[in-house]
Parts: structure tokens; C-alpha cells; sequence
């Protein structure tokens, strides 16, 4: 006979047996709940690496072949469909090493502050942020630019706590989760991939991360190729305007010199760059006068040669009939001034000659003053008569500066002009061709024609400055009385 206690006993144990086991039985069905999530997440990653496998070909098909815009879209089109992101944006570092904007994907939101009146004014404000992102270079203060210097990924999952994002007041436009990825060629960060806001209101993980990562790792290599065509074919581009800019600069310059008797005339430029900023010409005013200029405009390259091919047409409208050279000059900057861009101006010396008596009239406006040799006293005048750059300052302060000066010729005097990329030529010690070099040299070979001398002064300054860049134009100008 079982006593009570004894069946008591035999209850509650039942009951912790049963206890014991539905705890079990939870505790069990609640990981196996754990495993089948982790399961499914793993077959998801394992889909999508699949998938990142089969299809990255596609992404970088012909890639040699496509412009770097196209090639950029479809790295990231790929990148946020992959990592289900709602939008993204590709960053390359440009010459300058500044991070620019080259390809935006869907609505995506800027990583730096953007002003208030653009957003409460915009019509459009997708379009209206991606011409303010497109347009804004990125420091290596902002979030991005902390991630190029250190080469190291980014993943934010809760990227509205994160007091380093700005957010936009609108909720379409705040960023919940953000991936962060250095693109790079060999050391190097070329780029910067950035996905923003995971789809179905989830966050990144790391398994985007990890793809993330892939794809610009595949991604570096043909971008940075295509970048290097990119520059190539605008170097190339650049050749062609060059190119076609020499021509018309060469164009502008006197084929040939007037034949005069009793005159022996000679000349020379010898740009510092492919296009120069010098200008010379001998223009026949009448049948006995004579207009000779010689000028610097202060910008080189392209901007030069088109200022001086406004200040060559200008010269020869006003040339016709003006003899003195003061009013010249004065007409010049009244005309040219205005046309001048900042921080450019033109260095000029101007000069008329009468052919039958030889008097010479000139007068410079902030250019070097012409070297006049007498062969009589066998003395070289170089007066510096007052003068001020055309584009300097403003028309009665011009007139009142600029002066003509009158000098008789004779027979065997030389007058030479210059441009100062002549006498500041440098050599591999740093020292300069000089002015005393250049009077020195005309006071020792001062018989030899106009031609033969200025052939002789290029050799000998291009000897001096060897293969030492230069980057001033080299130009002269040069006159003998027979």
C-alpha cells in the first residue's frame, strides 16, 4: 500500500519532469528557430555571392571599350541591387586630389550639410541634390574623405545615431544605414563607393559589406584603366586645340617683313609653351612710314595668343594714319582695357619710323625700351621713358604717364627690341641671361645685319639656357640703317 507522501512525491516530480521538458522542448524549438534564420541567411548570402559571381562579367564587359560615365553606372547599379540598397554614389579623386562625384544611383542623400533654401525652394530636390553633389569637392575632413586617407571600409547600421551624417528634415532623405567603401589600384584609393539605406527597411550587414567590397576590389582595376583613356583621349583633345591654336597664333606673326630700302629689318619669337603670349609686327602706315610693335601679354597659352590676336587686330585698324605713338598707345588701352581679363594685361613698345629722314618716334607702354646703337659714337642709348602696362589703371592716369621720344637715325645705327623672356632666360644654376648680357653681346657684333644678329643672340640664349624649361616667350625685334 502506497502511502500519501510517497505518492506526493512521485507528483511533483512528475511535474518538474514535465516542466523540464517543455523548457527543453522551447529552449529547443527556440534555436532551431535560431539555425533555420541562420540557414536561410547563409543560403541568401550564398545566392547572392552566386549570383555577384555569375553576373560581375556582365558589369565589366568590354570595359576597355565603354566610356568611364557608362562603366561607372553600371558598377553601381550592380553594387546597390546586389546590396539591395536604395541608393548609392560613386567618388574618384581627381588630378587635384580632390574627391569628386561621377555617378549617382536613385535618390541619394548628400553626406555634408546642404543649405535650407534648396531644399524648402527646390520643385525637384532628387535633381536639385545631385547638381549641388555633383558640383561640391569633398575635403579629407568629411566622413568620406576620413575613409580615402585611411583606405579602411565603413559600415554604420544605425547611421541616424551616428552624429558624424548629416540628415536632411525629410524623412525620404535620412539615411538609416550606410556602407562606406575605399575603391583601390594596387596601394592606392582611386575612389569611393557609398551605399545608402538598405531596402525593406532593414540595415546593412556585414555579408553586404562583404560584396561590397568585391565588387569595388573587381571594380578598381578597369575604372582606373578607364580613367587613364579618359585623360589620354582629353590630352589627346587637348593636342588637337593646341595644335590648331599654333597654327592661327603662326598665322598672326608677319610671314615676312617689308622690303624697304636703306632698311634692314629682322625678327624672331620662340614660344615658351606651345602658344605664346608675344606679338610683333612692322606695319606700312604710308610710303614713308613705318609702324613697328613689339608686346607681351601678361597670360601664356591659350588666353594669351587669343589677347594678342584681339590686340593685333586692333593695332592694325588704328595704325593706318597715326603717327604718333603716345596717341597709339593711348587709342590701345581706351579699345583693350575693358576686354581684359583680371589680373591680365599687355607690356607694349611702339614705335614709327620715317623712312626718307630716318626719325624715329616712340613710346612704351610698360615694355622694355628699345636698345639703339649709334655707329657714329659707337654708344648704346637705352632711355627708359615713362610708360605703364595697357589694362593697369584707368584712362586719365594712362594718358597722363604714357610720352613719345624722338630720335634721329643715321646711317649704320641698330635698334633692337625685346621681349624680357629674353634677358630673364635661366639656366641650370639659376642665374639669368641679363640685360648687361644682351648689351654686351650687340656692342661686340653690332656689323653684322639685323638678321645674322638676332639669329646669333637665339643661339647663344638657347645655349644658355640649355634644356632648362622656360616659361616665358622669347621675342625680338630688330632694325638696321643701311
Amino acid at each position: 500500500m502506497i502511502n500519501f507522501t510517497t505518492f506526493l512525491d512521485f507528483k511533483i516530480l512528475f511535474l518538474i519532469s514535465i516542466f523540464i521538458f517543455f523548457l527543453f522542448f522551447f529552449k529547443g524549438r527556440k534555436k532551431l528557430k535560431y539555425l533555420t534564420h541562420e540557414r536561410n541567411t547563409l543560403l541568401q548570402e550564398k545566392e547572392a555571392t552566386i549570383g555577384f559571381v555569375q553576373n560581375v562579367g556582365e558589369v565589366f564587359a568590354d570595359s576597355e571599350n565603354i566610356e568611364m560615365d557608362i562603366l561607372l553606372e553600371r558598377v553601381l547599379h550592380y553594387a546597390v541591387r546586389t546590396c539591395k540598397a536604395s541608393s548609392g554614389a560613386i567618388y574618384l579623386i581627381n588630378e587635384e586630389n580632390d574627391l569628386i562625384a561621377r555617378s549617382i544611383s536613385g535618390v541619394f542623400p548628400p553626406l555634408f550639410e546642404v543649405d535650407d533654401i534648396l531644399i524648402k525652394n527646390s520643385s525637384n530636390i532628387s535633381e536639385d541634390l545631385k547638381k549641388v553633389i555633383y558640383s561640391k569637392k569633398l575635403s579629407n575632413e568629411s566622413l568620406i574623405g576620413e575613409c580615402v586617407v585611411h583606405g579602411k571600409s565603413l559600415l554604420i547600421e544605425d547611421a541616424e545615431m551616428d552624429v558624424r551624417i548629416p540628415q536632411l528634415p525629410i524623412e525620404f532623405l535620412r539615411i538609416r544605414s550606410l556602407l562606406i567603401i575605399p575603391m583601390r589600384f594596387g596601394n592606392d584609393v582611386i575612389g569611393i563607393m557609398i551605399l545608402t539605406n538598405r531596402t525593406g527597411n532593414t540595415r546593412f550587414t556585414l555579408s553586404d559589406l562583404n560584396l561590397a567590397q568585391a565588387l569595388a576590389g573587381q571594380a578598381s582595376v578597369p575604372i582606373h584603366y578607364a580613367d587613364l583613356q579618359e585623360a589620354l583621349e582629353q590630352k589627346r583633345q587637348l593636342d588637337r586645340d593646341m595644335q590648331i591654336a599654333r597654327q592661327i597664333q603662326n598665322s598672326l606673326l608677319p610671314q615676312s617683313l617689308p622690303e624697304i630700302a636703306e632698311i634692314d629689318l629682322a625678327a624672331f619669337s620662340h614660344p615658351a609653351l606651345d602658344i605664346g603670349g608675344d606679338y610683333y609686327d612692322v606695319i606700312e602706315i604710308d610710303d614713308k612710314h613705318i609702324g613697328m610693335v613689339i608686346a607681351d601679354v601678361s597670360g601664356k597659352g591659350i588666353g594669351g595668343a587669343l589677347m594678342m590676336a584681339v590686340c593685333r587686330s586692333v593695332i592694325q585698324a588704328q595704325a593706318k594714319n597715326e603717327y604718333d605713338p603716345s596717341s597709339m598707345l593711348i587709342s590701345l588701352n581706351d579699345i583693350l582695357s575693358p576686354n581684359l581679363a583680371e589680373n591680365m594685361f599687355i607690356s607694349m613698345l611702339y614705335m614709327v619710323l620715317n623712312t626718307e629722314t630716318h626719325l624715329l618716334s616712340y613710346a612704351r607702354a610698360g615694355h622694355e625700351p628699345p636698345i639703339i646703337f649709334h655707329r657714329d659714337t659707337q654708344k648704346i642709348d637705352r632711355e627708359e621713358i615713362d610708360g605703364i602696362a595697357i589694362g593697369l589703371v584707368d584712362k586719365s592716369t594712362f594718358t597722363s604717364i604714357i610720352e613719345t621720344k624722338n630720335i634721329q637715325l643715321r646711317s649704320g645705327d641698330l635698334v633692337v627690341t625685346y621681349t624680357d623672356g629674353i634677358t630673364e632666360a635661366m639656366n641650370d644654376k639659376g642665374e639669368e641671361w641679363s640685360v648687361n648680357k644682351l648689351l654686351e653681346y650687340i656692342s661686340k657684333n653690332n656689323q653684322n645685319s639685323a638678321t645674322e644678329l638676332l639669329e646669333q643672340i637665339e643661339n647663344k640664349v638657347l645655349e644658355f639656357a640649355g634644356n632648362i624649361p622656360q616659361y616665358d616667350d622669347m621675342t625680338m625685334l630688330a632694325m638696321n640703317i643701311k
